[in-house]
């Protein structure tokens, strides 16, 4: 691999490890928000809980797809990549 070709790896892997830490961050502050808001206006009926689980759900697949990069990652998807093109010839 050349110089630049993982310089460009590394640096996509940093912007989405920033993607990340921004979109868990905007969804912790967000659903505190939501939690106060729900507290004050009504503590009778807990609906943050309905955005916390469904967002929750994407912070969560966001943090797999970011951290796995052992399993599918940069690597990985050379490697299936060199299989498609082998199978092609």
């Amino acid at each position: 691999m050349e110089h630049d070709e993982i310089y460009l790896r590394a640096k996509k892997r940093v912007e989405n490890l920033k993607s990340f830490y921004i979109h868990l961050t905007v969804y912790i502050l967000v659903n505190l928000m939501l939690f106060f808001i729900n507290i004050i206006t009504d503590s009778s009926h807990l609906w943050f809980l309905y955005p916390l689980g469904g967002w929750g759900i994407g912070v969560a697949i966001h943090g797999i797809t970011t951290f796995s990069s052992g399993r599918f990652g940069a690597e990985w998807e050379e490697r299936k990549i060199k299989e498609y093109m082998g199978k092609d010839k």
